[in-house]
């Protein structure tokens, strides 16, 4: 009965979060219009909505904000990618072995001291301004969360299943298919949330410090000029595409978790 009640109305729940995130929207659009009208500031130092929103169009109509967001964008997924699967394959490791945990634990949390800020321009001198020192950067900012998520996962894993996976004779990789990689996936997918937006901040770290694309770049340029309006539409930008891969794997994890929602 109470299963059945939540189903129901979950519907209403959702759709109500939706119009609150509405209202916050509209109330903070409302709320910067009138600081900057009352306030009666010059638009290079708190440009107005309606300037932010032509300068955008603007941006978007000879071409340069869709071809820095490309650039941003696919330096995000390569990092994206990268540092998921090392973190996956050496999460999964650490998971098996106590004694290669202890031995790469010291250096794993020392490198979560480092500041990614303080290492960015280092990495843009030995690899160059190019696409490869922003993959990186992304790719070092992405490891960590997903590599702790990884081993938490796969040590959540039942004893007893492992000795029933033993008992039917499965292999190592027939136990990974089948036992560890499904039971893990839940933590797994909630680390990728975190490494998603994670990503764009590693590559935005990258093009500040030395690039010739990217929304980073833009920033940089508008910020020489003095183009303050040019500069909220590419931080507006960098939310959409930090929310948008958000989405995506929050939509993953509905398809690949459907089991759990069915239990």
């Amino acid at each position: 009965m109470d299963l059945k009640v939540t189903q129901k109305t979950s519907p209403k729940v959702r759709r109500s979060l939706e119009w609150t995130a509405l209202l916050s929207f509209a109330l903070a659009l409302f709320l910067w219009w009138l600081i900057a009208r009352l306030a009666n500031l010059p638009a290079f130092i708190l440009p107005s909505p309606g300037e932010v929103a032509l300068r955008f169009w603007k941006a978007l109509s000879d071409g340069s904000l869709l071809a820095n967001t490309l650039a941003t964008l696919t330096e995000v997924l390569l990092g994206l990618l990268a540092g998921t699967g090392m973190a996956v394959a050496l999460g999964y490791v650490i998971a098996q072995s106590r004694w290669f945990e202890q031995l790469v634990s010291p250096f794993l949390v020392a490198s979560q001291a480092i500041p990614i800020v303080a290492i960015a321009p280092l990495l843009v001198i030995w690899l160059g301004p190019g696409m490869l020192s922003k993959v990186l950067i992304c790719s070092l900012i992405v490891f960590f969360p997903v590599l702790v998520n990884t081993v938490v996962g796969l040590r959540a894993v039942p004893r007893p299943l492992h000795d029933l996976m033993g008992s039917l004779r499965a292999s190592r990789m027939q136990t990974l298919r089948y036992l560890e990689l499904p039971a893990a996936l839940p933590i797994l997918l909630g680390g990728l949330r975190i490494g998603a937006t994670l990503s764009v901040i590693g590559a935005i770290v990258g093009e500040l410090v030395g690039s010739n694309r990217g929304l980073g770049f833009l920033i940089n340029v508008a910020r020489g000029q003095y183009d303050t309006a040019l500069v909220f539409v590419a931080v507006f930008t960098l939310i959409l595409l930090a929310l948008a891969l958000y989405g995506l794997v929050s939509l993953a994890e509905k398809k690949l978790l459907v089991w759990q929602e069915r239990q």
